[in-house]
């Protein structure tokens, strides 16, 4: 990081000539009044900022910017790290800190989303599957089974990134059952997902519980029960439409959590086994219709002496980027951790955690990611175990510019004033020109991605602050603020 001090005396001497009593340098001097006014930083005039602009280079700038942070309230005794980088020269522009291990929240998914598309490729697709064993005999009745066959699509029936419904899906499988004669079910309908071998999804370790707008992780399983019947727990009057709550499942007695909180302990919530709900919801939509069912639903994990099976029907899901543009531009949580999960299964034949994170990192490992410092303990970020240093994230993003998928990879992160969760980030300068994945903790805010320059430049950037002190938009606003001067560049 350039020392500013060798120029920042002529400038002085300079702007003095058009301003008396102006500062020199634009200072960053938080108090609680400046918050509460138009701009809640102690910004220059606009004529004063023209001289900086014609005085200094947009990297003096930036430095500049760098270090009035260093004493700004907000973030002199937070830890942060910062690095502009030029994927062309391969050199960094600005940097500080940019060594140190920091929590990186959900800039976490960038690792977890492009391991995905890596490995799996960004059209890939996960089936769920109708078929049946036995024989219908002349009279319409399946002397057998009826089998849903899942593959751990974590988009199932959530509407997620075009997915479809239940609703949708049952209605298929209810026309297909019609399609091939069946007017009875002389068996049961059994769920096939043998890929689920951790029956319970716990949240990450270190997850600190009662985050700010906190998107927490379902655990529990669902066995003929509808999601209306799980009870919230948690009281109070200080609820908020923009934050997630917790409850006990009383199916697992763990804490899980709801998407909304309607009041009167109505909540929408996740469900935590989708293929035991799609199918009690399959039978019961038969039986409805007309067609009886004389077994049960019941699930099979393993199967040492598999049925004979044909297939009735099969719902694909959307493709791999479709998820990963809804995952990184909603910060989707449980889309991150089904994605570790399924990179696990792909690659060691095991949908856990443990799998998935071992794939990851092998993967991090094999594209010469920079490890010191990285510590990757969840697909979503939610744990305070994550760690990653700044300069390992920019050299990281460079490197993913000659792959195939990069342009998948991009347009899913949100852009700055215009999608996802930086739609309100950038609204004025750098609107359109900053594609990042943004993350948000208690005390934690980062941000990185790629920036187009005013020049037509591509320069990556990591921006990663940790127990900063005011509000959340107090950081966004400095972060702004120490970003724009590099779209000059």
């Amino acid at each position: 990081m350039v020392n500013y001090r060798k120029y920042i005396s002529g400038f002085a001497v300079l702007a003095s000539g058009f301003f008396l009593a102006q500062s020199t340098v634009s200072t960053v001097l938080y108090s609680p009044a400046y918050d509460n006014q138009k701009s809640n930083l102690n910004l220059p005039s606009p004529i004063t900022s023209v001289v900086e602009k014609t005085i200094l280079s947009p990297k003096e700038l930036v430095d500049i910017n760098v270090n009035t942070m260093m004493s700004d309230p907000v973030l002199k005794n937070a830890n942060w790290g910062f690095v502009v980088y030029d994927p062309k020269t391969k050199k960094v522009i600005s940097s500080y800190n940019e060594n140190t291990p920091l929590v990186p929240a959900s800039t976490t998914k960038l690792l977890t989303t492009e391991t995905a598309l890596s490995l799996l490729g960004e059209n890939y697709r996960w089936m769920t599957q109708l078929e049946y064993s036995g024989s219908i005999d002349e009279n319409g009745v399946l002397n057998g089974n009826l089998y849903i066959v899942g593959s751990g699509d974590p988009s199932l029936g959530t509407n997620k990134a075009g997915a479809s419904s239940y609703r949708d899906i049952v209605s298929d499988f209810v026309s297909g059952i019609s399609n091939v004669g069946i007017k009875k079910v002389n068996g049961d309908i059994i769920i096939q997902t043998a890929l689920f071998k951790g029956t319970i999804s716990r949240l990450p370790e270190n997850v600190v519980w009662l985050e700010n707008g906190n998107y927490y992780l379902p655990a529990g399983t669902t066995r003929e029960i509808s999601p209306a019947n799980e009870k919230l727990i948690k009281k109070g009057s200080n609820f908020s439409a923009e934050k997630k709550y917790f409850y006990i499942s009383p199916y697992v007695n763990q804490m899980v959590y709801a998407d909304t909180y309607e009041g009167d302990a109505i909540l929408t919530t996740k469900l935590p086994d989708a293929p035991a709900y799609l199918a009690n919801t399959f039978r019961t939509t038969l039986v409805k219709s007309g067609v009886a069912v004389t077994g049960k639903v019941t699930p099979k994990m393993t199967d040492g002496a598999p049925e004979s099976r044909k297939m009735i029907s099969a719902y694909k899901s959307p493709t791999l980027g479709d998820i990963v543009y809804y995952t990184n531009q909603h910060s989707d949580n449980s889309l991150a951790e089904a994605l570790l999960k399924t990179v696990g299964f792909q690659k060691l034949g095991d949908q856990t955690t443990e799998s998935g994170r071992a794939v990851v990192t092998g993967h991090l490992k094999d594209i010469s990611f920079d490890l010191t410092g990285l510590s990757y303990v969840d697909g979503s970020g939610l744990s305070r175990s994550n760690l990653v240093t700044p300069i390992s994230q920019v050299k990281y993003l460079t490197s993913l510019m000659d792959e195939k998928y990069y342009q998948a990879y991009l347009t899913s992160l949100p852009i700055g004033g215009q999608t996802g969760t930086l739609k309100r980030m950038f609204m004025g300068t750098g609107n359109g020109q900053i594609f990042a994945k943004t993350g948000t903790l208690n005390r934690v805010k980062t941000l990185a991605g790629y920036m187009k320059t005013n020049s037509g430049k591509t320069l990556v950037f990591s921006l990663l602050v940790n127990n900063y002190s005011g509000s959340v938009d107090m950081v966004k606003k400095r972060m702004e603020k120490i970003l724009e001067p590099a779209l000059d560049l």
